[in-house]
């Protein structure tokens, strides 16, 4: 019996008892949809996250007061919180090999006013670099100067967000004078719009201003809180932290053995460490939704063994007149991963079109790859083939004497 007449009287057999496929297929259409819906959702969470911290600048590298917490997780000292001081940053400007732009960064929260609008936000205290380190753009105005920073002048620039809930009426804020609690701040410029990241955190809810005004004005401090600084390429991002910890350990005297008074991390290594997360619960949404597809393979089993001894007879009838094991078997297998095969193209059809919706719907960030589909199609094939073929084998295997006398 050839496979063409083998494929005709599977698919007859289906088209008879369409119901009965049909809800065979559905344990494996839903586990195709589900698991080709969370990998594309987990897939799409991690292609944004890995966006938006190249957006933030991939070869960021930060630094901050006070060694990284031990196991105990003890609390850093008053100290530790002021080791980094200005000679620190100078330094490191002037000794760095690997660096394209270094800033101070001090930061205080307080009440924006203009006229009679008011918004609560954080100043942060910077350098002209930090728009190079973040890959921030100035879209009207100008970014103020170092002479600015050298005088402590009381000039700021300002992000979308801020111009939004102080100029509601569409003014241009630069020139203008707007208050951060009792201290009047001239707008110098407006930074370009960069929206949401991926955590929900509003990026143009931003003002700049030089890091001796916030330091001298509004702090009171001699100290900072860390340093920004962005390496000349991603790639030579680890060789500039060394540099930059050998300059800080020199700068703090500190011996060999003695543990660093500062800390030091690159984007670089959060974004390995959230793909890492992600990847882990890509991993595991699609191991739950795979379980569905274990029910759909144990439906078709079921199916498969009903299909047997309701067509023993038929089977004793066709070995009587020359078919052979093999022949029975393969009938019985395409049927199989004919149910399988075409629940899986339903599943992915419907996988991609979930996935839109949530995209569409819910606003996430979505990816649907070639592979997940290719595996998707690869896993409902061997489903079919192992969960047909012991009821298959066991229709080969029926004597044909037996098997036409069965009631």
């Amino acid at each position: 019996m050839n496979g063409t007449n083998l494929f005709k009287i599977a698919l007859r057999a289906i088209a008879n008892n369409k119901m009965r496929s049909f809800l065979t297929m559905l344990g494996i259409i839903i586990g195709v949809a589900s698991v080709i819906t969370m990998l594309a959702i987990g897939q799409g969470s991690k292609e944004s996250i890995k966006q938006n911290i190249a957006e933030m600048g991939s070869n960021m590298i930060m630094i901050h007061p006070g060694a990284d917490r031990g196991p105990g997780g003890a609390r850093m000292s008053a100290d530790d919180a002021q080791s980094l001081t200005l000679t620190d940053f100078e330094n490191i400007v002037n000794q760095n090999k690997y660096l394209a732009a270094v800033s101070p960064n001090v930061s205080s929260s307080g009440q924006l006013i203009y006229g009679n609008n008011n918004y609560q936000a954080s100043v942060t205290g910077v350098s002209e670099g930090y728009l190079t380190i973040r890959q921030l753009k100035v879209e009207s105005g100008q970014m103020f100067t170092e002479a600015d920073i050298k005088a402590a002048t009381k000039v700021c620039v300002i992000g979308k967000t801020i111009v939004d809930n102080l100029f509601p009426a569409g003014s241009d804020p630069v020139g203008q004078v707007i208050r951060f609690n009792k201290m009047p701040v001239r707008v110098v410029g407006v930074l370009k719009s960069k929206g949401y990241n991926s955590m929900g955190m509003d990026q143009d809810a931003i003002v700049l201003m030089p890091y001796t005004t916030v330091m001298k004005r509004v702090l009171a401090q001699t100290y900072l809180q860390s340093i920004y600084a962005s390496a000349i390429t991603e790639e030579i991002t680890p060789l500039a932290i060394k540099d930059v910890t050998s300059i800080l350990r020199t700068d703090h005297k500190l011996r060999d053995g003695e543990d660093d008074d500062f800390s030091i991390r690159s984007q670089e290594e959060i974004s390995s460490m959230m793909t890492s997360t992600m990847s882990m619960l890509t991993l595991l949404l699609a191991c739950v939704a795979g379980i569905s597809l274990v029910v759909g393979g144990i439906g078709i089993m079921n199916i498969m063994y009903v299909s047997v001894t309701e067509r023993t007879r038929e089977i004793g009838l066709r070995m009587s007149v020359g078919a052979r094991g093999i022949d029975i078997l393969s009938q019985f297998l395409i049927e199989a991963i004919l149910i399988s095969v075409t629940g899986g193209v339903i599943g992915m059809l419907l996988g991609i079109a979930a996935s839109l919706a949530v995209k569409t719907l819910a606003g996430w960030p979505i990816s649907v790859q070639a592979w997940t589909v290719l595996l998707s199609f690869v896993v409902c094939t061997i489903t079919g083939v192992f969960f047909g073929w012991y009821p298959a084998k066991k229709a080969a295997n029926l004597d044909p004497i037996e098997a036409i006398r069965y009631e």
